[in-house]
Formats: C-alpha cells, sequence, structure tokens
C-alpha cells in the first residue's frame, strides 16, 4: 500500500511541476558518470532549474491527466526532466551545453507552456537570449533616448557657451 501511494505522490509531484513550469525538457542521460550528473545538476540549481529522474509510467499518467499525450511517443529509455520555472530558456541551454561537453544525452520532447516542442523547437528555444539578458537589452534600449537627450542639450548648452565666448573674445579686441 506504501508503493502505491508514493507512486501517486510521484505523479501529483509531476503533474504540478509541469503545470507550474514555464518549460520542461525530457532527456535520454543514458552514459553520464555520477560526477557528470552532479555537474549538470550544480549548473541546474545556478539557473534555478529544477532537473529529477521519473519512471516513464509516472510521466505518462501525469502527462495523460493533464492533457499533453503528445508525450507519450517519446517515453522510451531512461528520462529525466529539466523543469524551468523562472526562465522557461534556462533548461534547454544548459542542456544543450552538457550535450556538446558530454556526448552522451539526447533531448527528448519539450513542454513550453503547456505545448509540446520537438527537439528543433528544444535547439530553437537554446538560441533564445535568457530571461537577465532581455532585461538588460530592454533597460539599455529605455536607457538609450534618455542619454541622447542629455548629449543633445549638453551640446546646445555647449554651443551656447561658444558663442558667448566669441562674442566676448570680439568685444575685447575691439576695446
Amino acid at each position: 500500500m506504501a508503493v502505491k501511494q508514493e507512486k501517486i505522490e510521484a505523479v501529483q509531484e509531476i503533474k504540478q511541476k509541469l503545470s507550474e513550469s514555464s518549460s520542461a525538457i525530457l532527456v535520454d542521460y543514458r552514459g553520464l558518470t555520477v560526477e557528470e550528473v552532479t555537474e549538470l545538476r550544480k549548473e541546474f540549481r545556478r539557473a534555478g532549474v529544477d532537473y529529477k529522474v521519473y519512471k516513464n509510467t509516472l510521466i505518462s499518467i501525469a502527462a495523460e491527466e493533464l492533457g499533453l499525450n503528445d508525450i507519450m511517443p517519446h517515453l522510451a529509455g531512461p528520462t529525466a526532466i529539466a523543469f524551468g520555472v523562472e526562465d522557461p530558456v534556462a533548461p534547454a541551454k544548459i542542456l544543450t551545453e552538457a550535450m556538446k561537453k558530454y556526448k552522451k544525452m539526447e533531448f527528448k520532447v519539450g513542454v513550453v507552456d503547456g505545448k509540446i516542442i520537438d527537439v528543433e523547437g528544444i535547439k530553437e528555444l537554446a538560441k533564445l537570449p535568457s530571461r537577465e539578458e532581455l532585461i538588460a537589452k530592454m533597460l539599455g534600449s529605455m536607457n538609450a533616448p534618455i542619454t541622447n537627450l542629455v548629449g543633445v542639450l549638453s551640446g546646445t548648452m555647449r554651443a551656447l557657451v561658444y558663442a558667448l565666448n566669441g562674442v566676448k573674445e570680439k568685444k575685447a579686441q575691439e576695446a
């Protein structure tokens, strides 16, 4: 009876994480060493990404209950899920880098805002700028007009000062 309760709780956990996350990337992690997985988990923690290994049957039950039936064909072999709660791009970026480094992992499928994306979609997601990069660009864009206005106004003032100095020097030469 306790095993069944654990499975029910695991399904609820998967459902909750899939619902609350802005993205979830399913990967086949076969072939990774313990050290590689530990390093990968550290990267995920730094980025605020939750990474967990689940049984395919539990994932399929949770996906079915959420109406994500297109995940089912991808549930073969060992499956780990990286949940991006704050930044939907972070799991895809970290996993893409890990795949380049270890050459052992493979993307299976992804879920972004409740929609299924294929491997190509995950790769495109990884190319997008992160949340922090977007915020920095937006702040830079907002700051640019103000900076330009200050430059224009100071240029006008500078020209006025030069003109007044010119008039002063001309009067001094005439006198």
